[in-house]
């Protein structure tokens, strides 16, 4: 573990599915309940709140609820091109870049998680645990734009699984 890198990491992801759709599946709290959150709320630098329907852009804020966890998380949307470019902060002071390119017939998905503090508590749930739930959460987002099936656990009568 001695050249671990604790302050980084990153997930790649092939998805049968147009760049536009993908890019929107990040920046519109419409698309962004269908795969990754429960509840999704962009809001201008006013603190008007963004329409469900359209793009969040470089300046918002966001607050984010997941199913099964009460907690809201709070950050900024850093930038947004508009096209294949996604930075927004998370768990704080932690950045998550997106970058989407296109390959033989897939968009390609990366997302590098960085900034992570080195603290025992971020070593153990930021870097090792958003890396899980990214992988999950990536593959979902796979699995809802190529076929239409939402994986994640919304039953709250179950305990926490891989799946929430």
């Amino acid at each position: 573990m001695e050249n671990f890198d604790w302050t980084s990491f990153t997930k790649r992801i092939a998805i049968k599915a147009k760049m536009s759709d993908i890019y929107n599946a990040w920046t519109k709290s419409a698309e962004l309940e269908k795969w990754f959150l429960k509840k999704a709320g962009f809001y201008n630098s006013n603190k008007k709140a963004v329409s469900k329907y359209i793009n969040a852009s470089g300046g918002n804020s966001y607050e984010w609820t997941w199913y099964l966890y009460p907690d809201a998380m709070t950050g900024s949307i850093k930038s947004a091109n508009g096209r294949d470019f996604v930075q927004f902060t998370f768990e704080g002071s932690c950045m998550v870049d997106i970058k989407l390119s296109e390959s033989k017939g897939y968009t390609i998905v990366e997302l590098k998680q960085h900034e992570i503090p080195t603290d025992d508590q971020s070593k153990q749930f930021v870097r090792l645990g958003c890396s899980n739930g990214w992988a999950f959460y990536l593959v979902n987002m796979k699995s809802v734009y190529e076929g239409g099936i939402d994986l994640r656990n919304k039953d709250k009568n179950l305990d926490p699984m891989i799946n929430n």
